[in-house]
């Protein structure tokens, strides 16, 4: 019988060293949460039936954001989160606590949430090694020379390095015997390992290594965090989309262009707020995206969206590009209409559209014209909007 497999990822540090506010796992990365791309990998694979997840006490809301961007049939395989402790030994003994109280009996992968570049091979060989040993880690050999140095700084021994490794996770566990060793190490006020395998050596098992990888790089400092963007760049291929958009004109006092709200007249017949500029905007950016328009995203006859804020519907497509790694650079926006005069008001559209978007001011155009007194429009019977979006989007790997 095959062997049960869980993999814990540990993700309740506060990562101070990474030099932000946010902790690291939960910080973008290509535009996608640093966990994210931690779990991908685990998450694919079908032998690991069990991915369990220890966030920091306060992380909860963090997290459910985070794996939001996950695929939904991957957010189905993850275990409910579990809170971990002041350090990470204490967070990994939280995990194993957890999987025991399921029953579960077999074979653990420990992996710190900050390797976002854990690759299928990598844990394919912590698989390998988990069934032959009962404690095993991946490790590279160290190629630059290593000394041991004094509190001063001065140079006491230089050490062998052909005997010197350095180790990553995935870590690979018979789980009863880790199981064993942190409750141990618990019960003893043993305190201060860095990883799981040192519990181990602690508590008397003898530990195995296979080959890591050089590419599973660990986020701790500011640094990394430029050398893993700068890993996953890709070329930017311009996009280019256009949305229309039109509302009848009907009994009122207002409409809404831009996301403002200016006096008129007549108000517009519409199932959400009628905002002609912003359901334009927002169709030029799926358009861009290959992404559906409006109505596909947010049908009229769902009732949930009866006399919504259209800012809603142009933020979601520019989450969208954001999603896929992507920017927007220009929006540009004409409105056709008779009345109400745009020109007071378009100073304020402009900034409503670039905070709605994320954008700076100087990347949104908005204008306005009328069509000569020329058909729908020319006749007052209601106004329309015509809209261009600019975005860049990865190449496609």
């Amino acid at each position: 019988m095959t062997p049960a497999i869980a993999a814990l990822i540990v993700a309740a540090g506060r990562g101070l060293r990474a030099g932000a506010e946010a902790p690291k796992q939960y910080r973008r990365l290509g535009g996608v949460p640093v966990l994210c791309r931690t779990l991908a990998p685990f998450l694919a694979d079908n032998r690991i039936g069990t991915v369990l997840v220890v966030v920091g006490a306060g992380d909860r809301a963090r997290y459910d954001d985070a794996i939001g961007r996950l695929p939904e049939a991957a957010r189905a395989r993850l275990t409910a989160p579990i809170d971990g402790g002041e350090t990470r030994q204490d967070s990994v003994r939280a995990g194993l606590e957890a999987l025991a109280a399921t029953g579960f009996d077999g074979s653990v992968l420990v992996h710190d949430a900050a390797r976002p570049f854990v690759s299928p091979a990598l844990i394919e060989r912590a698989l390998v090694a988990s069934a032959e040993h009962s404690a095993t880690i991946p490790a590279l050999a160290v190629t630059d020379t290593v000394k041991r140095v004094d509190a001063a700084g001065l140079i006491e021994e230089t050490l062998p390095r052909e005997q010197l490794v350095f180790v990553q996770t995935p870590q690979a566990f018979a789980f009863q015997p880790l199981l064993a060793a942190h409750r141990r190490a618990h019960a003893d006020a043993a305190g201060g390992f860095t990883d799981d395998s040192a519990i181990m050596e602690w508590a008397g098992h003898r530990v195995a290594t296979f080959a890591g990888d050089p590419m599973n790089l660990k986020l701790t400092y500011p640094g990394d965090f430029e050398q893993a963007e700068q890993r996953l760049a890709r070329p930017l291929a311009t996009r280019t989309g256009t949305g229309y958009d039109v509302h009848a004109f009907s009994e009122g006092d207002h409409v809404w262009l831009g996301g403002v709200r200016i006096p008129h007249s007549r108000g517009v017949t519409a199932h959400s707020d009628g905002d002609v500029a912003l359901h334009a905007l927002t169709d030029a950016v799926l358009g861009a995206l290959a992404d559906g328009d409006i109505g596909s995203h947010f049908p009229p006859s769902d009732p949930q969206w009866r006399g919504a804020s259209s800012d809603r519907f142009l933020a979601f497509a520019a989450n969208r590009v954001r999603q896929r790694g992507g920017r927007i650079d220009h929006l540009d926006l004409t409105v056709v209409c008779e009345g109400p005069k745009v020109g007071p008001h378009r100073d304020a559209i402009r900034a409503r559209i670039a905070e709605i978007a994320g954008l700076r001011l100087d990347q949104v155009g908005a204008k306005a014209t009328t069509s000569e007194r020329l058909g729908f429009t020319g006749r007052g019977e209601g106004l329309a909007a015509l809209a261009t979006a600019t975005i860049r989007l990865p190449e496609p790997e």
